[in-house]
């Protein structure tokens, strides 16, 4: 039988001094990456604390790994320096752009093309990445509200070749794909099956750690991928799914908007927990 795998939390500013004084039963404690990238102060004597009692995920939302300007020489080397310290088990960022010229950065997760120039692109990136870091890195599929005509190759197949070429591994947001498929005029049962579909198209052996999130329906339609609430019980489909097809891997509940209280969380940890083979 296969070891259990790792379930975790976001660790968000607002529960740091919860989580301290209770030391709930957790696989894992995952933070971004970016808010502890000053030299000292009360921020790194918390995560310092966190490392203590858990093992740490550095989450982070600031290399635009598919920027064609290149990565920022100074972004690298702060994570290189954070990842030195805290020794955390697992470094993630995602598929992403964000930079355009020498110093223009759009705050957010923009979508790349999935064509071979991007592939090749990102790949340089993650390379870069890995060698700097000395340590291998997983690199999330993102939710996207806009995309790029010309895409010549599926996302999963752009993964999977992501990974051949680099030796990194994915980070797998099934609520990403569930919105995705949401936003592309699916139904929620027919996103759900959409999103399945996107896991049974993955190398199995690349997947290094799941996201699960909530997300929010607009009036107009659109649907955002806002973390704000429990996971939809159409994304808990789509993880289960992902479960039978990969086997036991480390989970983690992002909840980044509207912060409940500590143990709404928990909960949810607790569910993709019992889910695990």
């Amino acid at each position: 039988m296969a070891p259990a795998a790792p379930i975790g939390i976001g660790w968000r500013q607002p529960h740091y001094e919860t989580l301290l004084e209770q030391r709930p039963d957790l696989g894992f404690i995952e933070v971004h990456s970016e808010n502890f990238f000053a030299d000292g102060g009360a921020t790194l004597a918390v995560l310092d604390a966190g490392r203590e009692a858990y093992r740490v995920s550095l989450h982070g939302v600031g290399l635009a790994l598919g920027s064609a300007c290149g990565l920022d020489a100074w972004h690298l080397d702060r994570l290189a320096r954070l990842v030195e310290r805290v020794q955390p088990n697992w470094v993630s960022d995602h598929a992403c752009f964000a930079r355009v010229g020498s110093g223009l950065h759009a705050a957010d997760l923009l979508p790349i093309p999935f064509t071979d120039e991007s592939l090749a692109l990102l790949a340089r990136h993650v390379d870069q990445v890995q060698q700097r870091l000395g340590r291998r890195m997983l690199v999330e599929n993102i939710s996207a509200y806009v995309g790029w005509a010309g895409d010549t190759l599926a996302e999963p197949e752009f993964f999977n070749e992501l990974t051949r070429r680099t030796g990194c591994g994915l980070l797998l947001d099934v609520n990403n794909l569930f919105v995705n498929a949401r936003n592309a005029g699916h139904a929620p049962d027919e996103a759900a099956r959409e999103a399945m579909r996107w896991v049974d198209a993955i190398r199995p052996d690349s997947v290094g750690e799941i996201h699960l999130a909530g997300h929010c329906e607009r009036d107009d339609g659109l649907v955002i991928d806002d973390h704000g609430s429990r996971v939809r019980e159409e994304v808990w489909r789509v993880y289960e799914h992902a479960l039978r097809r990969l086997g036991p891997v480390p989970t983690l509940i992002e909840w980044d908007t509207a912060l409940p209280e500590l143990d709404t969380l928990l909960a949810e940890a607790e569910r993709a927990r019992a889910l695990q083979p």
